[in-house]
């Protein structure tokens, strides 16, 4: 069954086309719940973050699997991409094994080396766990994914002056505004990338931070824990624009939170004042004809990657040696997953000599019924030493097969079920 990685990134897709097909966290669970409906797809994990939707999944039949695929991402989401086809990258076999274990180790990221990537691919893990949308093959990548993103950030210098999306924001502000002390902030969202924001603005000494949410008990939760700034209601977002020099936005929502219309008003209020607004969020919260606005500043995601290029020389540095390490974890899942095929002939091959040895002892038995509890563990013993060492020669170069030769072995493996009649189909 072959293994596949299907999807759109910030290497092939810009960001209007990646914000119309993410996954909010929130309907993870139902769009993994709808993979596992489709036919040819025996399992599958959805990974969405600002910069990438792929979907990994073993399938029953290539052809069948990839068009199935295809046809969630259009069915499942709005379809409101007519050119969807040209955005889409599929990957096959080892392409797919290296490509996530690139992802995990932060060397496919917007920021080389980002820190939030490995916890977003464990976040996938977990909840295609709870959908019940893995099995074997994906649970096993998965899990070697994560080692190897941590073993790269724990023995080479990948995850250095550690940058993150919300980090590259805060110097992004200062390289356009200049030194963040003295200076008023609104901070929109109270998620993870808002809380990194509203952390890293209070350790450049920015003088007032304004929190402000869809739900203000967040809002207010964000500030307890960072013990600074002021939590607003979300209708008081104007008032704290008109006040701010710099605006960050990371939320969940599904529309604009700034519009020109409200920034406009905003800005009316402060003639001649410049602001920065940098929106984070995938989808934008904030209209792209912000920037159209006098005196109005506005980043999205994709602009922050050049922000930080200079911080990274020593990330640079470290790639080849997290790819040595990718290279490890490959040919390391590469010997199990191939070595998968030689498991159903060598247990149904196993499982029947064993049943003859049983039925044949206990015919033995039942006609020396006068043989000692001595004779009768000898006689089990040779027998099970007999097996032991006929079936020893095939198990092992079946098995060595299966890593060395994969067709060869699948050869090999159907020879086995004819002669024996193993019947491995039918199996249990």
């Amino acid at each position: 069954m072959p293994l596949v990685c299907l999807g759109l990134s910030h290497h092939t897709a810009p960001l209007e086309v990646r914000e119309r097909h993410t996954f909010p966290a929130s309907r993870m669970a139902e769009a993994l719940i709808a993979l596992r409906d489709y036919e040819a797809v025996k399992e599958a994990a959805m990974l969405s973050t600002c910069g990438r939707l792929e979907i990994y999944a073993e399938l029953d039949d290539y052809e069948s699997g990839v068009t199935q695929l295809k046809a969630f991402l259009e069915n499942f989401r709005h379809g409101d991409v007519d050119d969807l086809e040209n955005y889409l990258y599929t990957l096959l076999g080892r392409q797919a094994v290296e490509h996530l274990f690139r992802v995990s180790t932060g060397l496919d990221s917007m920021l080389i080396g980002e820190a939030e990537i490995l916890g977003q691919v464990k976040d996938a893990y977990v909840q295609a766990q709870a959908a019940q949308s893995l099995g074997t093959t994906l649970h096993k990548l998965f899990r070697e994914a994560l080692n190897a993103g941590k073993l790269a950030r724990s023995q080479t210098h990948i995850g250095n002056e550690s940058v993150s999306i919300a980090t590259a924001a805060i110097e992004l502000a200062r390289s356009h505004i200049g030194d963040l002390a003295q200076r008023s902030v609104v901070v929109i969202g109270a998620g993870k990338m808002a809380k990194i924001a509203a952390r890293r603005l209070r350790e450049a000494g920015a003088t007032q931070l304004y929190v402000t949410n869809r739900t203000i008990a967040r809002a207010q939760d964000l500030v307890a824990q960072i013990g600074y700034g002021d939590a607003i209601d979300l209708p008081g977002l104007g008032d704290a624009v008109a006040a701010c020099d710099l605006v960050v936005t990371s939320t969940g929502a599904p529309d604009f939170v700034l519009t020109k219309e409200n920034v406009a008003a905003a800005m009316a209020r402060r003639p001649h004042q410049p602001i920065l607004i940098i929106d984070i969020a995938v989808p934008r919260d904030a209209d792209p004809q912000i920037a159209e606005l006098e005196n109005v500043s506005l980043v999205d995601v994709d602009g922050l990657r050049n922000s930080v290029d200079s911080t990274l020389q020593s990330r640079r540095a470290a790639i080849p040696m997290v790819e040595e390490i990718i290279d490890e974890y490959i040919e390391r899942f590469n010997q199990w997953y191939q070595g998968r095929t030689a498991v159903p002939v060598i247990a149904s091959l196993t499982r029947k000599a064993e049943a003859i040895r049983q039925a044949e002892m206990e015919r033995l038995f039942a006609r020396c019924p006068d043989l000692s509890e001595r004779n009768r563990m000898l006689v089990t013993g040779m027998s099970l030493k007999i097996i032991s060492r006929l079936l020893h020669n095939v198990v092992t170069r079946i098995r060595d097969k299966a890593v060395t030769n994969y067709d060869e072995a699948q050869m090999h493996a159907r020879m086995l079920d004819e002669l024996f009649d193993l019947r491995i189909d039918d199996a249990p």
